[in-house]
């Protein structure tokens, strides 16, 4: 039969290449669930009360070259200006070799976060680099891996502090007037729910304050001052008041370190380590402290460890810290670093070395001590005498010297009173100081910059003082020494992504992550310097290309989720939950409903749930689920009835973290609501929701949308992530705002949450164009066809390894929770021995012991195709049978191929003493030999890594 045209447009649609399984194989997948179509397996799963009575309209779907033709258009919009307004971003220069072979390279974007370290050691050891960059740059000997940004470190430092100090009595916590005012709105926002009391005040005033429990204070002040520490650290250290300091990296690499001053926590941004502005994000935070505050400090930390076989390994250190095993009890809800961009930063210092990054630094502030002079001899009065990349200037006619940048495209800080501030970074060149200079003096540049450069390096008038300038050593491991030639480093980025598994070499089953396709076309335009370029506090109207693909993007989510109005500021998901639940409390206190704090959350929401809950200022009261895995509803109605007008809101993941649609949600919804509270409904699964349902559609208030899960922003490691947050209209006008960046269309005035307006804005066009590609239809059939997937596996699998929840009908959401209990009990081989076995199989393991302990959660999402599927259900079959042999006798119970897992190349070159075969340790599926991956290390020793904590760079003779 003859196709119309129409069916053959649909059919080369780019939809078809996002999802996996072909026609036929859906059509076989269906009969094996004994339905007859799509519409058909979703009436029997999604309850009817809650099912959309039309599709969301978010356009056709577009191919790629046509997608990709309008998001140009759009990017056209936006004004590339020359940026000078620094405020903690700067104008940066990716090394090429680091772009292709990282950033633009899906063995390093596509990975999950390092839970399985056996198939995470390439990124591990890049993470290793960063941290030992920090702890070089900041002279302390512990350096996380990341935070998401530096306004929410210095959050995360302010509520370490507290953790930390001898004084639980003092509640006031010092922030130096002169931090980035960004810093200061979030510290304040995050301060209001913990109950803090913020004094800002002048740096040489901070002895007059009293009852402090920590103190904020900048190397660098954000008008560019360059601070003597030493003093005020050793004061307030002599108080036992817990001091942290904010610093820049570049600057590091000159200045003496706050470590050695005597800083407690040093935070910043790594951003201008290589890392594009793009309009504000995403961006790494780096975070380090002194030693005996480590099992106080938040976020994730990469240790040295050692493998099965007594070999170095590394691994996430103190990992019962996460938030989803200590919940409320977390340090952070932090469940998302910005790996990628971490990595980056690492591999940038890697790439120039420690001279490199000094002729960087060195290059910057002699540009900017050249300019320094210019002005001077032009009459301009400076605001300080000490500098590292940044002046300021008190101007008579500031409107005038603005107008005249603008018509030399450059922007500059126009923030301060009767003051200009400019900031040099590694884009700017000998030009741009001319430049400058006929801008703020409004006359031709006349400065001779060669012979000005040949007297500073006679050593006129210093603006560093010789007791603030670095002499200890920086980046003296050989990791550091070796890679500066572009062959060198492309051969070990090439090495390390080697060590890891992505999604470029096979599924990645993990329940409740989401990892599904991040398609080529989708990628693409992060790279454009239309995009890239931008500084997330330029005039709006230079960014009219991002505000309108910010609006498209908000009208499309609002129209997928049945919700009034969209913030995209929260820069993760588990940041999402704390927008949410802040946008409720400040709804509720302008209702004059200050007593509501009680936040109920059912045993069955996602881990990150009551961690968010407890900082943002709420009581966690948990909700019992009933052996089907649903809410109990007798218990959701008697601990609202129990709070009262205590009742803040209630936290509930759909379709559950149990994996089913539970079909009292409605109920749930009506209940809270009945006692005055809201309901957050947590966007984790929103997979299973897009076109079929929505939280709005169910009935709640408010819900964050992970665009690194559903909509396909790729998880780069363990982060970027961005978690927006959809709101009903009553509270539109109570989401984070910004104090730099004002517009009354998207922002509030209240404060915010990170530290750019918009979050992490240049992933966005990835989610955009996933949208715009896929379309209504193809939304709808990404969401149906990731159920079909899940039941597809649920049903192949539930004879050997039962499935322990289920909906009506026995059917699952889009993912299920295989029960490894009967076969532990059964053949003694534990979840982690099935996880570890499936590395040797090729693949990543399932989630692992969440939500019940002793399971794998497994989501296979709709890309993968039938035969990916199949070959899952193989190994998991296979890996069955292999217990059997084990129980039967075949195998003894301390020496099979399931304890032992995974196994390494290394040791078939050893004696083999076990009685298995080599192949069927290595080679177990058949024709496996062809796309084989190979573990580098063995089993991880845990309790080894967390005795033996050490998180810098090992010595090189401890790698084999």
């Amino acid at each position: 039969m003859t196709a119309s045209l129409k069916q053959l447009e649909y059919r080369h649609a780019f939809v078809h290449r996002h999802i996996g399984p072909s026609e036929a194989q859906i059509t076989a997948m269906l009969t094996a669930l004994d339905v007859a179509t799509l519409d058909e397996l979703t009436q029997k799963i999604v309850p009817a009360d809650i099912a959309l009575p039309s599709l969301p309209q978010v356009g056709d779907g577009l191919q790629e070259q046509e997608a990709l033709s309008e998001l140009k258009a759009i990017a056209d919009q936006n004004q590339r200006y020359k940026s000078f307004i620094g405020m903690g971003y700067y104008g940066t220069l990716m090394p090429e070799v680091i772009r292709r072979n990282l950033l633009e390279n899906p063995g390093w974007y596509t990975a999950y976060t390092p839970y399985q370290p056996e198939v995470s050691q390439g990124r591990l050891e890049a993470l290793l680099n960063f941290q030992q960059l920090v702890i070089d740059l900041t002279g302390l000997p512990l350096a996380s891996a990341s935070l998401l940004d530096e306004a929410t470190a210095a959050a995360e430092a302010m509520a370490m502090a507290y953790r930390v100090c001898n004084d639980k009595s003092a509640h006031r916590f010092f922030v130096c007037r002169d931090v980035h005012p960004q810093i200061l709105d979030v510290v304040k926002t995050r301060a209001e729910t913990l109950g803090f009391a913020i004094i800002v005040d002048d740096l040489d005033r901070v002895a007059e304050h009293d009852a402090l429990f920590g103190a904020l204070l900048p190397l660098i002040g954000s008008d560019g001052d360059v601070h003597q520490l030493a003093a005020p650290l050793a004061a307030l250290k002599q108080r036992q008041i817990i001091t942290c300091v904010c610093a820049d990296p570049l600057a590091l690499v000159l200045l003496k370190s706050p470590g050695e001053m005597g800083a407690d926590i040093v935070l910043g941004s790594a951003q201008r380590l290589g890392v594009p502005m793009g309009y504000g994000g995403p961006h790494a935070a780096f975070f380090a402290c002194r030693e005996e505050y480590k099992r106080a400090m938040p976020g994730r930390i990469i240790g040295v460890s050692r493998d099965a076989a007594g070999n170095p390994a590394l691994r996430m250190a103190m990992q019962t810290r996460e938030q989803h095993i200590r919940r409320e009890k977390a340090n952070s809800n932090i469940c998302t670093s910005q790996v990628l961009l971490a990595v980056i930063a690492g591999m940038y210092a890697v790439y120039h070395g420690p001279q490199g990054l000094e002729r960087i630094a060195r290059r910057i502030h002699r540009l900017t001590t050249l300019l320094a002079v210019g002005l001077r001899q032009a009459g301009m009065t400076l605001r300080h005498q000490r500098w590292f990349d940044t002046l300021t200037l008190q101007v008579p006619d500031k409107a005038a010297i603005l107008r005249r940048a603008q018509a030399q495209k450059i922007n500059l800080r126009d923030d301060l009173p009767d003051a200009i501030a400019i900031s040099l970074d590694e884009t700017t060149r000998r030009e741009d100081i001319l430049t400058l200079l006929s801008v703020v003096t409004g006359k031709a540049a006349t400065l001779d910059i060669e012979a000005l450069d040949a007297e500073q390096v006679r050593g006129s008038e210093p603006s560093l003082p010789p007791e603030l300038l670095r002499t200890a050593p920086i980046l003296t491991h050989p990791v550091f020494q070796r890679y500066h030639s572009e062959t060198e480093m492309m051969r070990y980025l090439r090495a390390l992504e080697q060590k890891d598994l992505a999604l470029n070499q096979a599924m990645i089953p993990l329940g409740s992550c989401t990892m599904k396709l991040n398609a080529a076309a989708e990628m693409l335009p992060i790279s454009w310097p239309e995009f890239s370029e931008l500084h997330p506090f330029c005039p709006p109207e230079q960014a009219q290309g991002y505000q309108i693909l910010i609006d498209q993007l908000s009208q499309w989510l609002i129209a997928l989720s049945g919700y009034d109005a969209i913030c995209m500021q929260p820069n993760s998901g588990a940041q999402g939950e704390y927008a949410g639940l802040l946008t409720i409390r400040r709804y509720q206190h302008s209702c004059r409903q200050q007593q509501r704090h009680i936040c109920l959350i059912p045993a069955s929401a996602h881990g990150t749930n009551p961690a968010s809950a407890h900082m943002a200022g709420m009581t966690v009261v948990v909700v019992d689920c009933d052996r089907h895995g649903n809410i109990d509803i007798a218990d959701l109605e008697r601990k609202a009835a129990q709070a009262g007008d205590a009742l803040s809101c209630v936290m509930v993941t759909y379709p559950s973290t149990h994996g089913v649609y539970e079909e009292n949600i409605r109920r749930v919804c009506q209940i809270v609501h009945q006692y005055g509270g809201q309901v957050y409904l947590d966007g984790a699964n929103m997979n299973a929701q897009v076109g079929l349902t929505s939280p709005g559609h169910i009935g709640a208030d408010v819900s964050h949308f992970n665009l690194h899960k559903t909509f396909s922003i790729p998880h780069g490691g363990g982060g970027p992530g961005v978690g927006p947050i959809g709101v009903k209209a009553h509270l539109a006008d109570f989401v984070p705002g910004h104090c730099v960046v004002s517009d009354a269309k998207r922002l509030t005035q209240l404060g915010a949450v990170s530290a750019a307006p918009f979050g992490s804005a240049s992933i966005l066009p990835i989610s955009w164009m996933y949208i715009r590609m896929m379309g209504s239809q193809g939304l709808k059939r990404a969401s149906q066809v990731a159920i079909l997937n899940a039941n597809y596996i649920a049903r192949r699998l539930n004879d050997l390894f039962p499935v322990l929840y289920c909906g009506r009908d026995g059917y699952v959401a889009h993912e299920c929770i295989l029960d490894i209990r009967p076969l532990k009990e059964r053949y003694g081989i534990s979840e982690m021995d099935v996880a570890k076995r499936l590395i040797d199989y090729g693949f990543h393991a399932p989630t692992m012991s969440f939500p019940v302990a002793s399971t794998l959660m497994v989501e296979p999402t709709e890309s993968e195709s039938l035969a990916e599927l199949d070959r899952f259900i193989a190994a998991m079959r296979s890996i069955y049978d292999e217990a059997t042999r084990v129980a039967n006798g075949e195998w003894p119970p301390l020496d099979n191929p399931l304890v032992n897992a995974p196994h390494t190349q290394w040791e078939l070159a050893e004696e083999w003493r076990h009685p298995y075969s080599r192949k069927r340790a290595v080679f177990p599926a058949p024709q496996q030999a062809a796309n084989k991956y190979w573990p580098t290390v063995k089993r991880l020793d845990d309790v080894y890594g967390d005795r033996h904590l050490y998180c810098g760079c090992p010595a090189p003779e401890e790698y084999r």
